[in-house]
């Protein structure tokens, strides 16, 4: 039942990165977010990865390896953008 509970957990929450990285891949449109915190999400994404990892936790796991993908490909696109911006 636990691990249920973790893989529902893990779905929602990782879910709800999806619309953001959609709307980012399509629109490349970065404004809007913060580059600071997509790099403290990413580095807590990973050691929860790690975490998830040392306890042998699979909804940990796969949950912050989907949502750290997800933020990286925002991250990808803002700082992209924000290099982008620096040469004009």
């Amino acid at each position: 039942m636990t691990e249920t509970i973790g893989f529902i957990a893990a779905i929602l929450s990782t879910s709800a990165f999806l619309p953001q990285a959609w709307k980012t891949i399509r629109t490349k449109n970065t404004e809007g977010i913060s580059l600071s915190m997509y790099f403290i999400l990413i580095l807590g994404l990973s050691l929860w990865f790690v975490y998830g990892i040392r306890i042998d936790s699979k909804p940990i796991i796969y949950a912050n390896l989907i949502t750290g993908s997800f933020s990286g490909i925002i991250l990808y696109y803002k700082l992209k953008n924000t290099l982008n911006k620096k040469d004009t």
